[in-house]
């Protein structure tokens, strides 16, 4: 059994079937990737897993406990964390005091902004932030405001904001989606160190079919709503129903 078991999960939005009957499992320590063309109900099936919506039919399973009827933040306490399309910080706050709201929210369960004023004399707090942003590299970006950051570095903070959490399953949504080349291939690196140095699963959904091969153990492919075929990177680049399902992204990549 997986970390993450999903089983028989559908989702309708009046007419339009968006899931239908979808089964996945992500083993423990993996990097596990979900692809598939535009429609293919990627999100529907991420926001499922997350609590944002609610499938009509179906279980999801973490570590063995249902996730279905928990709100976004119980999930998240479970030990699931996501990162969003667009990288979800504190645009006006400093970097370090980004780094510091999720320390705050892992020790007490919640956070409220005005304990920012309390950060001097919050020393373990402020050492687990550094903590992270010198694992992020990012320590001598710890003043600047973050919404001065360049995406790939928004990208890095929010990344670590998650782990700080200390997680056991992180959750990527279109991590490089807008990025240069080269921030990409940052982005792919750090992913890298993450699963090589850490207790961690981590599930990914990628149109960028570059970022897909060069992270992934397993790859899921979804097809109007119902998966496709699941193996290994090798053996999706060469499955002909992938290539008429996604081929310009599966042609670029193979």
């Amino acid at each position: 059994m997986g970390i993450l078991e999903v089983k028989n999960v559908g989702k309708r939005f009046g007419g339009l079937q968006a899931l239908g009957d979808v089964n996945l499992s992500i083993a423990e320590n993996t990097v596990h990737a979900i692809i598939g063309p535009n429609g293919a109900g990627k999100s529907t099936l991420l926001n499922c897993l997350v609590g944002k919506l609610i499938p009509d039919t179906g279980s999801v399973m973490f570590d063995g406990q249902s996730v279905l009827g928990r709100k976004p933040y119980e999930i998240n306490q479970m030990g699931i964390s996501r990162v969003f399309q667009t990288p979800e910080i504190f645009a006006d706050l400093s970097v370090m005091e980004n780094m510091m709201i999720p320390c705050f929210a892992k020790r007490d369960g919640a956070f409220q902004l005005n304990a920012i004023s309390s950060i001097p004399s919050q020393k373990d707090m402020i050492e687990r932030a550094e903590h992270m942003l010198d694992d992020m590299n990012m320590a001598d970006k710890r003043a600047m405001h973050a919404g001065s950051l360049s995406r790939g570095d928004k990208r890095r903070l929010e990344i670590g904001m998650c782990l700080s959490q200390e997680p056991r399953l992180l959750l990527l949504d279109e991590p490089t989606a807008g990025m240069a080349r080269a921030d990409t291939n940052n982005t792919i690196d750090l992913l890298k160190q993450i699963s090589e140095e850490r207790d961690i699963t981590i599930a990914i959904i990628e149109h960028d079919m570059h970022v897909v091969f060069s992270l992934a153990e397993r790859i899921t492919v979804l097809a109007q709503g119902t998966p496709l075929v699941e193996d290994t990177p090798d053996k999706i680049k060469g499955n002909p129903k992938v290539r008429e399902a996604y081929l310009g992204e599966t042609q670029d990549a193979a």
